[in-house]
């Protein structure tokens, strides 16, 4: 049972990209976020890399004196990408464990801007959701919308029945960092029913 006034969302897994984009607003962003994580007392999860967005995040976190965790897949760390400052480091075999892990760690996803592999991500996380997997909050940082695409996407899938119309009501869009951390507080614990999914 929490104590009171101890937050529900304890460790916050950020999904970015390991390049840094080509917007000094996506690197300040990644650099406010991780700033703010440690700043509020939680754990960052992430994966595990020194570059990019990804490398931002993390040396903020730290820099603030919070707890990171990276987890990265062996044929990336072996090529000198992985982050060797962190609390803790796991190293797993694969991509798939990579991703299992990242959720199993955490209570909460934000997901920057970034590439192919943010959005895989972000669909994987909110797939497994909508399958009732978890029930752990989704937040896009739609920095300079960025992400406006994606939510039309997704928006889009639903107007035409491939995913239930409310589904995507459970994925929280701030347009800005500074409202990540009360986003997520405010966030309800959503409890799924597999039997009662729109399929």
């Amino acid at each position: 049972m929490l104590k009171k006034n101890q937050p529900s969302i304890k460790s916050i897994c950020v999904y970015c990209g390991s390049s840094a984009g080509v917007n000094q607003d996506y690197k300040d962003a990644a650099k406010e976020l991780g700033r703010m994580i440690a700043d509020k007392g939680r754990r960052l999860v992430y994966g595990g890399g020194r570059m990019g967005l990804m490398g931002i995040v993390a040396d903020a976190a730290l820099e603030k004196d919070g707890e990171v965790l990276g987890i990265i897949p062996s044929h990336l760390s072996e090529k000198e990408t992985a982050h060797q400052g962190l609390t803790d480091l796991y190293v797993v075999e694969t991509m798939h464990e990579r991703k299992q892990l990242m959720v199993e760690n955490s209570d909460a996803f934000v997901i920057l801007p970034g590439g192919l592999g943010t959005m895989d991500e972000f669909f994987e996380v909110f797939t497994w959701w909508q399958l009732g997997l978890h029930d752990k909050p989704i937040l896009v940082a739609n920095i300079n919308d960025y992400w406006s695409p994606l939510v039309d996407l997704v928006t889009n899938i639903a107007k035409e029945g491939f995913c239930g119309k409310n589904d995507f009501d459970q994925v929280i869009v701030v347009d800005s960092v500074i409202e990540v951390i009360e986003a997520l507080d405010k966030a309800p614990k959503e409890t799924n029913d597999p039997n009662m999914k729109w399929i």
